[in-house]
């Protein structure tokens, strides 16, 4: 044959596309069946099989087609079968393509996820005659994503030995709280605002948020009130290359950096009404303008935002839009102030033990203090007390003020002349128990803490002193 004349058909030229397409292209014959119980159902057997099924299913394609049934259905995984069948029967039924993921086992014990998208071949009358699709191998991507998941699954579960949720540490029933209010906004993309006051913990509750949520893009984070508002703009939206003087050349703002990931945006009710218009346009459609550029852009980002103030009293003062406070008001969250947590002061102790890998021995006169002190700093001034008494010991009770400076012998319990140490001690122990209580709104659990003892040492020691009810004592 006389080279160049050979022209192949549009069949063969199908094939050899076929073949080396990544993936496995099928072709399958449909036919009605019965099942056991009557049920009507399409079986399939196996009419082309390309090449790609020796690395996709380590099986050539002439062994496959020699079996003369659905060699694909007998490699998938017992328990995808079901799912898999249902979901192509109800595409085909209903003559749309259909996409579904499932495992398939192959020699080996080998598993391996793979994703089947194809249509039907139909007759002039609606008959299904074939199934013809292609299968790809995306193992390594589900694995990822699974291997995720049980990140996220262990993550959750770190309410563990420190009663807490991604770096946040307390069981008090505020914290509770905050830990459901951080996973429900976790499974969603809506924008969430974080109340709390100056150290409490918001940008941890965000990062938190950020990680529980999967989002495959950046944690950014932007302290609002640190940005000279001449800036601002720029330093959010970005700029090209001569939009001002000193812009050399082209830059990336915060929005673009948050693409795919979250915004976080702190001490928000700082930003001028200016920048909020612009800032609400982007939030709406997610698309921004860099200063000095025409050309519009998109940012996929969930917004995170947090502040100290109260921002309904601040729009009834004109100092934020309404709108743009419906606009990142959708799900709040409020961190409460250590003051009302100091159940929580032992909890936080072990934590920043724990993470520093050093033991404190804190004596009784240093933890009452702790407790009597009311942490304007919240827990970002506990670690710094629990640094410098780390450092300095006892000195560093100065920063603790009046707290401080409260004899231990003034919460004694007036004792009679004659009384013996047994007596004293159990006369204090019944009166810490009972001030914790009280603190603690009668809540055993959050009292316990607060005393360091186990909730099960805590009820034997009221039953001990006759400590039942709210404030009552039962009868002796």
């Amino acid at each position: 044959m006389t080279p160049g004349t050979f022209t192949p058909t549009v069949e063969e030229s199908y094939h050899r596309l076929l073949a080396h397409i990544p993936g496995l292209a099928y072709r399958c014959r449909a036919s009605r069946a019965i099942d056991n119980d009557g049920t009507e159902y399409f079986s399939y057997s196996l009419e082309f099989v390309s090449e790609g099924s020796l690395s996709l299913l380590g099986i050539p394609p002439q062994d496959m087609l020699e079996q003369n049934r659905n060699v694909i259905e007998l490699m998938t995984h017992p328990d995808d079968l079901y799912r898999m069948r249902r979901e192509i029967h109800e595409s085909v039924i209903a003559h749309k393509p259909y996409q579904v993921m499932y495992r398939v086992i192959l020699p080996g014990n080998i598993i391996k996820w793979v994703w089947d998208q194809g249509e039907g071949v139909y007759d002039p009358d609606g008959g299904l005659w074939y199934l013809e699709g292609l299968m790809m191998d995306i193992s390594e991507q589900k694995f990822m994503e699974l291997s995720l998941r049980e990140e996220n699954r262990q993550f959750v579960d770190s309410t563990s030995k420190l009663f807490g949720l991604g770096g946040l540490v307390g069981q008090s029933e505020g914290m509770r709280r905050v830990y459901e209010l951080m996973l429900k906004a976790a499974k969603t993309d809506s924008n969430v605002i974080i109340y709390g006051e100056t150290g409490s913990g918001k940008d941890v509750a965000a990062r938190a948020i950020h990680a529980l949520s999967g989002r495959k893009g950046a944690y950014v984070p932007v302290n609002c009130g640190a940005i000279p508002e001449t800036l601002l703009e720029s330093e959010f939206f970005g700029h090209t290359r001569g939009a001002f003087t000193g812009a050399s050349g082209s830059k990336e703002g915060y929005i673009a950096a948050a693409d795919g990931g979250t915004l976080f945006l702190d001490e928000i009710g700082e930003l001028p009404l200016h920048l909020q218009v612009k800032l609400l346009r982007t939030l709406e459609n997610k698309m921004y303008m860099p200063v000095g550029s025409h050309t519009p852009r998109t940012s996929s980002f969930r917004l995170i935002a947090a502040t100290n103030q109260n921002l309904s009293r601040m729009v009834k003062e004109n100092r934020m839009r309404a709108d743009f406070y419906y606009r990142i008001h959708v799900l709040a969250i409020t961190i409460p102030p250590l003051r009302e947590r100091t159940g929580d002061i032992p909890l936080l102790t072990a934590a920043w033990q724990e993470k520093r890998g050093e033991q404190l021995d804190i004596p009784l006169n240093v933890r009452l203090a702790m407790e009597r002190y009311n942490w304007p700093g919240n827990v970002r001034e506990l670690h710094n007390f629990l640094d410098r008494f780390a450092a300095f010991g006892e000195a560093s009770l100065d920063t603790l003020g009046e707290a401080a400076r409260t004899p231990i012998a003034m919460l004694l319990p007036d004792l009679k002349e004659g009384v013996t140490l047994e007596e004293a001690v159990s006369k204090l122990e019944e009166k810490l128990i009972l001030q914790a209580l009280e603190a603690c709104r009668w809540h055993r659990g959050e009292a316990a803490s607060r005393l360091g003892l186990n909730l099960r040492t805590m009820q034997r020691k009221m039953k001990q002193f006759g400590i039942s009810g709210k404030g009552k004592k039962a009868s002796a």
